[in-house]
């Protein structure tokens, strides 16, 4: 390893190790106790918040509380406990996607990203998340915090989920992956925000490739 790629790896290292430091029990925002319950959640946190996605789960997990109940329930039906979540279509690619798991994978939410993928309304970053947290298989799921949070620390250097996905799998040991994605969402939701990120007094300041420093910016009125 030469001398530039050995001092990468190092301020990557350590910045694992900060983040390790701040966010000690970072976890899933969103409540779920089964792989089917994650998938739904994560479904409908598309676009939406874990906040308000926690609000509406309760209603959906209590009247159908099964994949088979999802499977035999309406879009119609489910939509307005989910309408809050945003997109008329979530409801649909719940209903079809529990009716999928039924007649393709008898009843139980597939473990793989080729079964997950082939759901309906199951993207990579959904897949990625139920992977991780419902069956505890290393992934690397790549939402909005992650985006921006990996690609301004310089973890990752790239215009799209897709390649900040492919050079944090790179980056970060495997063994860290499921670790990592929540420390990077918990780094993103409290201080390296989207708008007005505190860089002033992030502990990653001297380690990041990016800094911005918005709070320093005069404030028009």
């Amino acid at each position: 390893m030469s001398k530039s790629n050995r001092q990468e790896a190092q301020r990557i290292s350590q910045i694992l190790s900060v983040l390790q430091e701040l966010y000690p029990k970072a976890r899933p925002e969103l409540n779920f106790t089964n792989p089917y319950e994650t998938l739904v959640a994560t479904m409908l946190s598309a676009q939406s918040t874990d906040v308000q996605v926690n609000k509406v789960t309760p209603a959906v997990f209590r009247d159908f509380p099964t994949v088979q109940d999802m499977a035999n329930t309406k879009p119609e039906i489910l939509l307005p406990y989910v309408r809050s979540c945003g997109f008329r279509s979530k409801a649909t690619n719940i209903v079809l996607a529990a009716r999928d798991i039924v007649e393709r994978f008898d009843g139980q939410v597939p473990g793989t990203m080729e079964g997950l993928m082939s759901l309906k309304g199951v993207g990579r970053k959904t897949a990625n998340v139920v992977l991780a947290n419902a069956f505890d298989i290393p992934a690397m799921a790549v939402d909005t915090h992650v985006f921006r949070v990996s690609n301004r620390l310089g973890l990752a250097h790239a215009k799209n989920v897709e390649k900040t996905e492919e050079q944090l799998m790179k980056a970060i040991p495997k063994a860290l992956w499921n670790k990592a994605h929540h420390w990077l969402i918990f780094h993103g939701r409290r201080v390296c925000k989207a708008q007005r990120p505190l860089c002033g007094s992030c502990a990653l300041l001297t380690l990041c490739e990016n800094p911005v420093f918005p709070e320093s910016n005069p404030t028009t009125t």
